[in-house]
């Protein structure tokens, strides 16, 4: 089991700060047990006070610079070469990894639902690297959208992402299940109705979505994870 972080992996610094973000709406919603509460809490709820990175975001700056062979922090990884070649698409923006991805040439930025994700207008092969951050859990088709992001990765490329996942059980869809919305109590966005609750076997998406490889990359077990599916 991994350790308590210390430092950020987005910018390096180590002055961290937490504050609880889930609310009993939720809790109930995902019917969580106290335990799960606390490290989804420290999930999302622990952050970097200076680029504002949270846990996951630290663990999906891990997942990317795994995949460009950097030793980190992110922010620095346009300083290494084979990184600048990389061709990479950003699903949504995630507080602290815009400005370190920003730095690299080969970057596109895009918003879901303004794109589909099950049906990017991209070439097939068009990429090296797809990145996007609790996301998924909020497309109503989640295989088929990573199995169109396998499609327009070239063969060797990595998509890197997060859900949150309740390590405790498996993936469930809430279709049947009273509407649940992510991002602040009281505010029911259509953006941020949630699909499907992620359990553990969310490795078991990305290899039926036709990906070669799925590798968890714990920087903090089990709030701290982020996936790594390789096409």
């Amino acid at each position: 089991m991994s350790g308590p972080v210390r430092s950020c992996r987005v910018c390096g610094g180590d002055r961290l700060g937490f504050n609880p973000v889930l609310w009993q709406r939720l809790i109930a919603d995902w019917q969580l047990a106290p335990d799960e509460v606390a490290y989804l809490d420290r999930q999302q709820g622990l952050h970097c006070t200076q680029c504002g990175a949270v846990l996951r975001t630290m663990a999906l700056a891990e997942a990317i610079c795994r995949v460009a062979g950097h030793a980190g922090p992110l922010l620095r990884i346009a300083e290494h070469a084979p990184a600048r070649r990389l061709r990479v698409l950003q699903i949504n923006k995630i507080v602290g990894l815009d400005a370190a991805l920003a730095t690299l040439p080969g970057l596109r930025q895009v918003s879901h639902p303004a794109i589909d994700m099950t049906a990017m207008d991209l070439p097939d092969g068009e990429l090296d690297l797809i990145v996007h951050s609790d996301t998924l859990e909020h497309v109503a088709a989640p295989r088929r959208a990573l199995a169109e992001c396998r499609r327009v990765l070239a063969p060797g490329g990595f998509c890197c992402f997060t859900v949150p996942v309740v390590v405790g059980r498996l993936s469930r869809g809430r279709a049947g299940l009273p509407r649940s919305f992510h991002g602040a109590p009281g505010i029911e966005l259509e953006d941020f109705l949630v699909h499907t609750e992620f359990g553990a076997d969310v490795w078991a998406d990305a290899l039926t979505a036709g990906f070669d490889a799925c590798e968890f990359v714990a920087l903090e077990f089990p709030a701290g994870v982020a996936i790594k599916a390789r096409r």
